[in-house]
């Protein structure tokens, strides 16, 4: 395999990590920040806490459903850059070109891997309401 076309697939490799990193990093300040709201609420017994998770819980669905999709375009941008010539590397890093079908933002949120973790983080939440407050 060619050098150029080597360090081309490294460059989106890296950009498929720093992808994958922010959307575990996403989940993790959910999960932080939802916990806390919900220690607070019971603490002093205030809904309005509880009324914020439910603020914080879809702002960082979308963005976690943002860094899925642009995940997956440059996944696809990799897979074509693995087919290419050799003589045709050309470093190209623009992977808008694949942001139709399951590569889109709303595709990204409703992703089989997203959709049961805030639903449970929703549902959860609920139950703490309900039950603790």
């Amino acid at each position: 395999m060619n050098e150029n076309k080597l360090k081309h697939l490294e460059f989106i490799q890296d950009v498929i990590t720093r992808m994958n990193s922010n959307s575990f990093l996403i989940k993790g300040w959910t999960i932080t920040l939802v916990s806390a709201l919900l220690a607070l609420a019971a603490k002093d017994t205030n809904l309005n806490y509880v009324l914020i998770a439910y603020v914080v819980i879809p702002f960082f669905w979308l963005l976690d459903g943002f860094y899925i999709s642009q995940e997956r375009q440059y996944r696809d941008l990799y897979n074509e850059i693995t087919t290419k010539e050799e003589d045709r590397i050309d470093f190209n890093m623009n992977a808008s070109n694949y942001c139709k079908g399951n590569r889109t933002w709303i595709a990204g949120v409703l992703s089989k891997t997203l959709i049961p973790f805030y639903c449970i983080l929703i549902v959860t939440t609920l139950l703490v309401m309900f039950l603790f407050i």
